[in-house]
């Protein structure tokens, strides 16, 4: 049985007032053009979230990942920009957690104060225009030039690069070796050969900027890798561990919120002279609505429970990421359906949501990517 501490439930209620107070104002106009709410940003900086899993003496305030679980509901419960969360959450997992796992002291002291207060953001380059789900048949190539590298490529579908200050990229030192011959990097905007074009338009999650990245024989000192050379697949993989387990905990708070509109909405529609909540069709899909979201809960705070400990939670993390991005999915169409035309405009909201869902099933590793990790673990 899952049960928040009495600590971690006061956390989620004050997120929830603050995103309500602070976050998601004027979605439909900010979705149709495709804004990044930078204040909203600032703010979820001030309130903590981007500080909440990182040690004191860099700023931040050294809570658990159960706390920023449960944290990430609420602002998924009280908010409806799930760009902007996307944002902060790419920022958290693919450029905070390993620069502080793998990072020097110096590079720890440089970026993770100001990407805690919000002053930098923080983007993570390793897709490519040819590597998706094969991440590491990456053609960015690192030459080695004394102790420098010389970087050249380009990265696709990069989250927060046309806002970012800093990108945590990964490139290729000895193409020969596959992922073996992969480094980390952590590189400012400012270096030169560093170009970011127009941003890319989506489909969903269209508060979120992305972009292409293209580099053009950037030229970086040994200061800029992050970890080991040879070592970026551990570092890459480390940070979609904490990204798959719990990009997705805002969905919880998503979920919640379209249940209860549903509920709400079915208590008092009428329809042939009754609530249309008493046609058992309607209330079965409000009920699977329940049982997916109920589902879904212990399977995210177990990861936040295992990390928490010192564990691994890669098994658990495919687990949750499959299964919540699928369930997302699935009740954002019952909602829909219950609210039927309604639900289909602009102005009801949830055709946004279901567009923002969408992603979920490609992003930090597509649904089969999991399949393929979770039957790994099973040794098949």
């Amino acid at each position: 049985m899952l049960e928040l501490t009495e600590d971690q439930k006061q956390l989620q209620e004050a997120a929830i007032a603050f995103a309500q107070g602070k976050l998601g104002k004027d979605m439909i106009e900010r979705d149709r053009d495709e804004t990044f709410d930078r204040a909203g940003w600032n703010a979820c900086a001030e309130f903590g979230v981007m500080g909440m899993p990182v040690p004191a003496e860099y700023g931040g305030l050294g809570l658990g990942l159960t706390e920023l679980i449960a944290v990430m509901e609420g602002l998924g419960y009280g908010s409806k920009d799930s760009g902007l969360l996307f944002s902060i959450n790419a920022h958290l997992w693919t450029v905070i957690v390993p620069t502080l796992q793998y990072g020097t002291e110096e590079q720890k002291k440089k970026y993770i104060p100001k990407l805690v207060n919000g002053e930098m953001i923080g983007a993570n380059a390793a897709t490519e225009p040819d590597s998706g789900s094969d991440v590491f048949a990456m053609r960015t190539h690192a030459v080695k030039d004394g102790d420098d590298y010389v970087i050249s490529g380009s990265k696709m579908f990069v989250t927060n690069a046309p806002v970012a200050d800093v990108f945590a990229l990964y490139a290729t030192v000895v193409r020969a070796l596959g992922a073996t011959g992969v480094t980390g990097f952590l590189i400012d905007r400012d270096t030169p050969g560093v170009d970011v074009p127009r941003p890319l338009d989506k489909m969903g999650l269209r508060t979120s900027p992305m972009a292409e990245v293209v580099l053009d024989e950037c030229r970086v000192g040994p200061e800029a890798r992050l970890g080991k050379e040879g070592r970026g697949a551990a570092v890459f993989d480390c940070s979609m561990e904490w990204e798959r387990g719990c990009i997705l905990a805002s969905f919880l708070g998503a979920m919640r919120r379209m249940l209860e509109e549903s509920v709400k909405y079915a208590r008092e529609r009428e329809q042939f002279g009754m609530k249309i909540g008493k046609f058992q069709s309607v209330a079965n899909r409000i009920v699977d609505m329940k049982v997916r979201l109920e589902a879904a809960r212990p399977l995210v705070y177990r990861i936040g429970q295992l990390k928490d400990a010192g564990k691994d939670a890669r098994q658990e993390a495919a687990v949750a990421k499959l299964f919540l991005s699928e369930a997302f999915i699935q009740s954002g169409l019952d909602a829909m359906r219950t609210f039927g035309s309604y639900g289909y405009m602009t102005e009801q909201e949830l055709e946004r949501d279901m567009r923002d869902g969408l992603g979920g099933i490609f992003y930090s590793g597509t649904s089969d990517i999991q399949r393929n990790i979770i039957a790994r673990g099973l040794g098949l």
